[in-house]
């Protein structure tokens, strides 16, 4: 077992003293092992421009944007780490090993910043610590790119991290709402190779899903199929990427209707339904978010495809309200208004009138989509929620309808359905992209997909 003890090196209890002869042997005969090829990342030359725009909001003023500290997951197991957002969109660095290191936007006269980062460099092969920093030693966690090779992946300035204590005050996104908020705002409206990433996002997604049908038949005999589902998707999620953008929801029968459902303890019953919310995130930590909501026979019952095509009718409304200019509200507003005309048409309702309709739907039908599945959210009201769209924007459309196993305004064939389908969508000079369209929507499609899936 092991305990933390000086700042980031941590012993194990029952270890033995180190000899000074055990040292000086440790610290010799080493090869120099310098990172191979050329080390500048693709997006550095987009990073640079990204930061002149938050230099530009904030003149004469030093920036703090930090990457994160690791944080314990159990005794002396950390979680894996993951950059901010904010950090990994100025700087492009998005790995584990970033834990602890410091952007610094110096001023550098009225209108512009130096930046420099401050990084914790490769371990030396002299003292302790790349053999026994189990926190931060090479021989524990891997190899870290030095001063130089940071420069050049970068090509920012970079120091080394001695304390993070000591750094210059400035202004931080944690405390500070209106840095936080223009670096949200920032990030609102994507480029070309964000878009890319995210479309590479998607197109894994799309692998994942299909990987979750062809393991129905495993997960259907699972005592905890809902497990089962969330580790294949896992799996490719892993194998392609980052790992999943978020916690994987794979919700079966009533379980649908609980909206962030991610204990994923249930058995799968042939006769209901899966709402599987599911995003793959890339390695430069942009990351897809798409549902579908199958049956899990492979063919919907006459009351899941009524229940299915409303919420289908209502995303389709909301594509459709999807354009440069238009409000960012109006593809939620369409959305409902085709559920609780829909909800009234069944008698669930006396009247499409009023917000009644929300007992059943419960959330917003959408939000942006980019390094965080909830993209942007610190911007202020009049530059997302009340704003308008505007092309390079990418965005979720997720109606559904959640219909609560013990609700008794219900008829009772409908209790105990949830329903939701998400699919992801870039605003375009014309209207809007649908970049997760390589996944059916409709249910004969859905159907036809599920049948060749699972016969292939």
């Amino acid at each position: 077992m092991t305990e933390p003890t000086a700042p980031g090196i941590r012993t194990v209890s029952h270890d033995l003293p180190v000899s000074a002869e055990f040292q000086a042997f440790m610290e010799r005969d080493w090869a120099a092992t310098p990172l191979p090829g050329d080390l500048r990342l693709p997006v550095a030359a987009l990073t640079a421009a990204r930061r002149e725009r938050l230099s530009a909001r904030f003149p004469g003023e030093r920036i703090v944007v930090p990457a994160g500290e690791l944080r314990v997951r159990s005794n002396d197991m950390d979680h894996r780490f993951r950059p901010h957002s904010a950090y990994a969109w100025l700087t492009g660095l998005t790995g584990e090993e970033q834990a602890g290191h410091v952007l610094v936007l110096e001023p550098d006269g009225p209108r512009r910043h130096e930046a420099v980062l401050h990084v914790r460099p490769r371990s030396p092969r002299s003292g302790d610590a790349f053999y026994r920093d189990r926190r931060y030693g090479e021989f524990w966690v891997g190899r870290r790119p030095d001063l130089g090779e940071a420069e050049r992946m970068t090509g920012i300035r970079c120091v080394a991290l001695d304390d993070p204590g000591q750094l210059p005050p400035g202004r931080e996104p944690a405390g500070d709402p209106e840095l936080a908020a223009v670096l949200s705002e920032l990030r609102l409206v994507k480029d070309a190779w964000e878009v890319g990433q995210l479309q590479l996002a998607v197109d894994h997604t799309v692998a994942g899903f299909e990987d979750v049908v062809r393991a129905l038949p495993r997960a259907l005999d699972h005592p905890r199929g809902e497990r089962w589902i969330e580790g294949v998707f896992g799996l490719r999620a892993r194998a392609e990427g980052n790992g999943p953008g978020y916690e994987t929801i794979a919700a079966s029968g009533a379980h649908a209707c609980v909206l962030h459902w991610i204990r994923n303890d249930g058995r799968l019953n042939r006769d209901e339904l899966l709402l599987l919310d599911a995003g793959v995130e890339t390695d430069t930590l942009y990351t897809a978010d798409i549902t579908r909501t199958l049956p899990l026979s492979g063919r919907f019952s006459p009351v899941q495809r009524q229940v299915y095509d409303l919420v289908l009718a209502a995303q389709e409304a909301g594509i459709a309200a999807l354009r440069p200019g238009a409000r960012f509200r109006d593809f939620h507003r369409a959305a409902m208004r085709v559920i609780a005309e829909g909800l009234a048409e069944w008698g669930v309702l006396k009247s499409a009138e009023g917000d009644f309709h929300r007992r059943y739907t419960l959330c917003s039908s959408g939000h942006m989509l980019g390094l965080d599945v909830h993209d942007c959210a610190q911007a202020r009201a009049d530059a997302y929620l009340d704003g308008v769209l505007e092309a390079g924007q990418v965005l979720t459309v997720e109606p559904g309808l959640y219909l609560q196993p013990d609700d008794e305004t219900l008829p009772p064939e409908l209790r105990g359905i949830g329903v939701r389908i998400e699919d992801d969508l870039v605003i375009t000079a014309e209207g809007a992209r649908l970049m997760s369209g390589a996944l059916p929507r409709t249910p004969d499609a859905i159907e036809s997909w599920m049948g060749e899936l699972l016969e292939g």
